[in-house]
């Protein structure tokens, strides 16, 4: 049975799309069957971070229409076996997403033996993002440690616990915290919130902390999920988190200053 994951977040500009690319790359890396559904309607980014944007010749919308069928409008990745993208529609009709049309592709998509899906919301409670998050089994929630990002994540970690399909069965959607663009330095300065503070206020599992890194911005503007980056604390981070979402036991990296060698100290005295 597919495992549908959503990934959301309150506000917008803070590494959804990034995200749902870096982890359903890293779960088709692990040898699972995964598709990516972009939800954001009228924007389309996912299949620019997939670089696939010029193979898109049907979408989401297509599909849930009639006017194609899923297998016509599935992208396969180049890089990635068991990786597949459904773009978003262009359309300026934020309500082309209808419960039925999201729900009939998800099955085929379940049918056709994907083990997850990877739902890429919108930003914020508009009509594309409560489609994207209504059938859920899990949900990773992306933040950044600023206090307007937190708040606006606990308004979504409620919408998620009262208006999803299992809010409405009586169960409930397992709930993960992503951090992202996290910086040691500034929280020990205060200029950001620390891990366990946002912890505290949320009080969701922490699936994953991902580093303010350079690798990021090249890697989307490379149109390659960042995951690949083996070398890059970030791409290792989405790879922690990925073996996390699986069910293995990973230590968190890259979340306390790291202490500089010898060497280093000397440098930047002579420097």
């Amino acid at each position: 049975m597919a495992r549908i994951i959503v990934v959301t977040s309150g506000k917008g500009g803070v590494g959804k799309t990034t995200t749902s690319a870096a982890i359903s790359t890293g779960l088709a890396l692990r040898g699972h069957k995964t598709a990516v559904i972009d939800f954001d309607i009228g924007l389309r980014n996912l299949d620019i971070v997939m670089n696939c944007e010029r193979r898109v010749v049907y979408d989401f919308v297509n599909v849930i229409n009639g006017e194609a069928n899923l297998r016509q409008a599935l992208i396969k990745d180049k890089r990635t076996e068991n990786l597949y993208i459904l773009p978003a529609s262009q359309t300026r009709d934020k309500d082309a997403l209808t419960k039925e049309g999201v729900e009939r592709i998800l099955n085929e998509l379940a049918e056709d033996g994907f083990e997850y899906i990877i739902c890429d919301s919108p930003a914020g409670i508009e009509h594309g993002a409560f489609m994207a998050l209504y059938f859920a089994d899990t949900a990773i929630v992306v933040a950044n440690p600023e206090v307007s990002s937190v708040r606006d994540s606990d308004r979504i970690l409620g919408i998620l616990q009262s208006k999803s399909r299992r809010a409405e069965q009586g169960e409930s959607v397992e709930e993960y915290l992503l951090l992202t663009r996290y910086h040691p330095e500034r929280v020990e300065k205060g200029e950001m919130l620390g891990v366990s503070d946002v912890e505290e206020i949320l009080a969701t599992k922490l699936l994953g902390v991902i580093p303010e890194s350079q690798s990021v911005l090249k890697a989307s503007n490379q149109g390659t999920p960042v995951i690949h980056d083996t070398e890059s604390s970030a791409g290792q981070a989405y790879a922690d988190a990925v073996a996390r979402l699986l069910g293995d036991d990973v230590p968190h990296r890259f979340v306390s200053v790291q202490q500089k060698g010898v060497f280093q100290r000397l440098f930047r005295r002579s420097a």
